[in-house]
């Protein structure tokens, strides 16, 4: 749980891996009393081995094997789960949006979109999907973008950026890993004439999406703590990880590869 705090000092957040992680967005940057949420379940069928809660305004990450099948739940709705891919065995091999763009030769990722590295090889595959589209050009919010584009004010509030860059360092990456990259849940149409906009949501409490993982691949996520724009519905709320191994029957014998733990080691 977040530790109370008064004003702008920082409030305290557990990572997956049983850290913590410092925030220095407003203490309302929470989910609201009474919002609805669900946990929902895999999209794919397998036996689980991995299972985490990302809290509001955290990061995640965690190693997802070949073959294994990663669900992000949106829990309250709404709720943007920036992400970074990576090879777990060659971090310089990692996700690429123009490859991925280029490929499939359209701006959405649906399912059935192959998310491409920058050697324009499969990471994952989008293999469920309960939303009509998924973005991979808004980008992530961080406090040199936020004062940007809504004022000083705002210039104390972390962001995805500041939250890739402590998860990346647990995983011996750094700034000059940062790329651009996927956000699950958040709505960014592309018009006719190329205009662009963050703008409200289309999920829901418990809406999914599943992606398999085609090598194994580092997955970092922030659960995005933006408060100035529609892409939370201002209102932070957990994210749920599901990783399942398709080749296991859920409930029996796990795989070899499903035996193993994912989210503390590269």
């Amino acid at each position: 749980m977040a530790t109370t705090r008064t004003g702008n000092t920082p409030v305290t957040f557990p990572t997956a891996s049983g850290g913590t992680v410092a925030s220095t967005v407003p203490v309302g940057a929470v989910h609201a009393p009474g919002s609805p949420l669900d946990r929902g379940a895999s999209l794919v069928e397998g036996a689980v081995v991995l299972d985490d809660t990302v809290a509001p305004n955290a990061p995640w990450s965690a190693v997802v094997r070949r073959g294994h099948v990663l669900t992000i739940v949106d829990v309250g709705g709404n709720q943007s789960a920036d992400c970074l891919l990576y090879d777990a065995d060659d971090p310089e091999e990692r996700y690429s949006v123009p490859d991925t763009l280029a490929w499939q030769g359209n701006a959405y990722v649906r399912t059935g979109t192959v998310l491409r590295s920058n050697e324009g090889r499969a990471l994952m595959t989008v293999v469920a999907n309960e939303i009509d589209r998924q973005d991979t050009i808004g980008g992530a919010c961080g406090k040199e973008s936020n004062t940007l584009r809504y004022g000083h004010h705002v210039m104390f509030q972390h962001g995805c950026r500041e939250n890739f860059l402590a998860e990346a360092g647990r995983r011996g990456l750094g700034v000059r890993d940062l790329v651009s990259n996927l956000n699950w849940f958040m709505n960014v149409p592309v018009e006719a004439d190329g205009a662009l906009g963050i703008v409200d949501g289309m999920s829901a409490p418990g809406r999914r999406v599943a992606v398999r993982a085609d090598r194994d691949v580092l997955v970092l996520v922030s659960n995005c703590p933006q408060m100035n724009n529609p892409c939370n519905d201002f209102n932070p709320t957990p994210l749920r990880m599901l990783v399942v191994d398709p080749a296991a029957v859920a409930g029996g014998t796990r795989s070899a590869a499903a035996a193993g733990t994912l989210g503390g080691t590269a």
